[in-house]
Parts: C-alpha cells; structure tokens; sequence
C-alpha cells in the first residue's frame, strides 16, 4: 500500500461509512410516498453561487491576508445566522420586483456564506511576519497566491456540504425548491438510492480535492 493510498484509507472509510448509512437508513416511505424528481432547473443558480462564492472568497482573502481572520467587521458581518439575512432580504424587497426570486437567493447566500468563507481561507494563510513581509509587496501577493491555489480544491470539498445545508435554510424562507430541500426531502422519505448518489457525489468531489503523488497533503 502505497502513501497516498494510506492517506486516503480512513476518508474513503468515512465515506463508505456514509454510503452504507444512506442505503441502510431506518424508516419506511410515509404515506407510500414517492421521491420528488431532482430538481434540474436550481442546478444553474446553485452553480452560479458557488462559482461566486469560489472566486470572490479567495479574492478577498488574496487582498486581506491571514490578518483578514481577525478583523472586527468581518465578525460582525459572519456573525447573523442564515435565517436573519432571509428575513433581513425579504423585509426590504420592494414589493414592486413581485416575489423574491433567484437572485434574492443568491444574494442572502452570498450574505451568509461569504464572510465565514473569508474567514476560513485567511484563517488557513500562514503568517506573514516576518517574512515574506520583509521581502516586500510583491513577495507577500506571490505567496498569498500559491498558498491560495493550493487550498482551493481541498476548500470548496470541505465547505460544499456546509454550503449545501445553508441553502437549505434560504430555500425554506424563500419558497425556492432547490438542491438543499432535495437532499432534505430524499432523507424524509427515506429515498435511499438518492441519498447514495447524494453521498457518491460528495465523496467524488472530496476525492477529486486530495493531493495526488508527489504533493504534500
């Protein structure tokens, strides 16, 4: 058994773990119901959002550095749950725009998720002091950007299941069928073979998001 495949052995366990949970899940169908069709048309909004949120994350973390991670306003702003900018969102929507649609969504979402995101990625940043600081500007970007590219995949593999659980919330709020009420709604009806695609295409995406050979975990 080579090293990589050490390194991998206890999540693909983890991972298997939750495989056999989604298909051994407890419970019968309530009411003889039937698993709701996968709802295709929230796969562009949810892409576009995270797409945003991949780029405008790393951005902000790029321009602030570690020290990002402990400024007061972006504790202030990660702070507010879910459910507040929901509600914050829908009490000043202009009743003349009609009912709040995908880009309210997108907007709470991106509320909601892109300070904690901000904070994770400085947060994960190595210090700065001495160097590169005392090899200048142009020495500090450069790191920030390598340490960034090399976070990246493993990033969005960690948070996509978090993000996952957030949209859920703001789908509730909003009325907007969409990948969080899917998953949510498979687990009530106990829909095993979609939550074992659910897990399969979590467990691909944290596969994908592992260092292969030769790089440092």
């Amino acid at each position: 058994m080579d090293a990589v495949t050490k390194r991998l052995a206890p999540g693909l366990l983890v991972w298997a773990f939750g495989l056999a949970l989604a298909w051994g899940l407890p419970g019968s169908v309530w009411k003889g119901a039937t698993p709701p069709p996968f709802p295709w048309a929230a796969l562009f909004p949810a892409a576009l959002a995270a797409g945003t949120l991949a780029l405008a994350a790393p951005l902000l973390a790029w321009a602030g550095g570690p020290g990002l991670a402990s400024r007061r306003p972006l504790a202030l702003l990660e702070a507010p749950p879910d459910l507040l900018w929901a509600c914050l969102l829908l009490t000043l929507w202009p009743a003349a725009w009609g009912p709040p649609g995908t880009l309210a969504w997108l907007l709470a979402f991106l509320l909601a998720a892109l300070p904690g995101e901000v904070r994770w990625l400085s947060q994960a940043m190595p210090s700065e002091y001495p160097f590169p600081q005392a090899w200048g500007q142009e020495a500090v970007s450069r790191v920030r950007r390598t340490v960034l590219l090399r976070l990246w995949g493993r990033w969005l593999a960690a948070r996509f299941p978090i993000w996952l659980t957030a949209t859920l919330v703001l789908e509730r709020v909003l009325g907007l069928p969409g990948l969080g009420t899917d998953w949510f709604t498979r687990v009530a009806l106990r829909d095993r073979p979609g939550l074992a695609l659910w897990v399969g295409v979590l467990a691909l995406l944290w596969l994908l998001a592992q260092p292969g050979k030769g790089e440092e975990p």
